[in-house]
């Protein structure tokens, strides 16, 4: 349930790096359905970023078209499947832990930023604004995704690749995370310091700078 506003923070950085493509995740009921359509609006070659469940579609992806992507980064991500009680929770609105919501796609609790951030206004404003704006029929297919453990399928991405953990993350858990860099043979891990699950609006420019630091350092 996040858009493009997600990397707004990020822009000036990133566009220093290229042409910034926004994949479109909001109209398919699978992970591959998302991945083909993220890939037919794509360039030829490019850099592939995933965060949260974009790195469930960025893994598929990956493995469907190795020749089109010449690095792939997966931050507050994971590969681990989901149990079908998991699921139904998600496709009733909340993840374990939180408050059942108010209204269908409203974020009532902050689960997903730092603990000294959860009730930032500006943060929160930003998170509930992405969710009006993709409404309930896009949380209703994003939250019923089936997804199946992945961490075999890993193994078999041999581009480089860049994982990025937060240390403070309370949707993702930071083993499953890190075990995302061991399992991808041409991996980077990297940790995000005082950080909840959002990165790209706790933390932008360090963000940035590891992205930026990996693509260069790597010459993609």
């Amino acid at each position: 349930m996040c858009d493009k506003d997600l990397w707004t923070d990020m822009v000036p950085g990133l566009e220093a790096l290229g042409t910034i493509h926004y994949g479109n995740v909001y109209e398919d009921s699978t992970l591959e359905g998302m991945a083909q359509r993220v890939l037919a609006a794509s360039p030829e070659r490019f850099v592939l970023v995933g965060f949260s469940m974009g790195g469930f579609v960025a893994r598929v992806l990956a493995l469907m078209a190795p020749e089109r992507v010449t690095g792939v980064a997966f931050i507050a991500s994971s590969a681990r499947g989901y149990s079908k009680e998991e699921t139904e929770r998600r496709k009733a609105g909340y993840r374990p832990g939180d408050r059942p919501p108010r209204a269908a796609g409203e974020v009532t609790t902050a689960r997903g930023l730092h603990p000294d951030r959860e009730n930032d206004p500006v943060l929160l404003e930003r998170l509930r604004s992405m969710q009006r704006r993709l409404g309930r029929e896009v949380r209703a297919r994003q939250a019923a995704l089936v997804r199946l453990d992945g961490y075999a399928d890993l193994e078999r991405i041999a581009c480089l690749s860049l994982v990025v953990a937060c240390r403070q993350d309370r949707l993702r858990s930071f083993a499953e995370t890190e075990r995302m860099a061991q399992h991808l043979p041409n991996s980077r891990f990297a940790i995000l310091e005082d950080c909840g699950h959002m990165a790209p609006l706790e933390r932008p420019h360090e963000l940035t700078a590891l992205l930026a630091g990996w693509i260069e350092e790597s010459r993609l």
